[in-house]
């Protein structure tokens, strides 16, 4: 990401949300919000939803885990860094609990 984008941008990787990962490994928000596996599918869906404007990098991976190439997506930051995930994950939390039932 240039660095004619910082401070209008933030870096979303699965890592950041994913139940699975210890925080040293790189998860940001609380285990009980955290989203167990998710997808850079989920995650633009989410962004998309909550009007984040979203842009997808499949071939980036998280620097904790370079050896794991993920991808990340990158969004607008309307909110702080911490918001955006936290609201990510709750919709995303959402959405599988909503399609269970069905």
């Amino acid at each position: 990401m240039s660095r004619d984008y910082k401070g209008r941008y933030t870096v979303v990787y699965p890592s950041y949300i994913d139940r699975r990962l210890p925080r040293r490994l790189g998860r940001k928000i609380p285990r009980e919000l955290a989203v167990p596996g998710p997808r850079l599918e989920e995650i633009y869906e989410a962004a998309k939803e909550l009007g984040l404007e979203p842009i997808v990098d499949e071939n980036a991976s998280y620097p904790r885990t370079w050896f794991h190439e993920r991808g990340r997506v990158i969004v607008i930051k309307k909110y702080s860094k911490l918001d955006i995930l936290k609201n990510i994950s709750r919709y995303i939390n959402n959405r599988r609990k909503r399609s269970k039932r069905i």
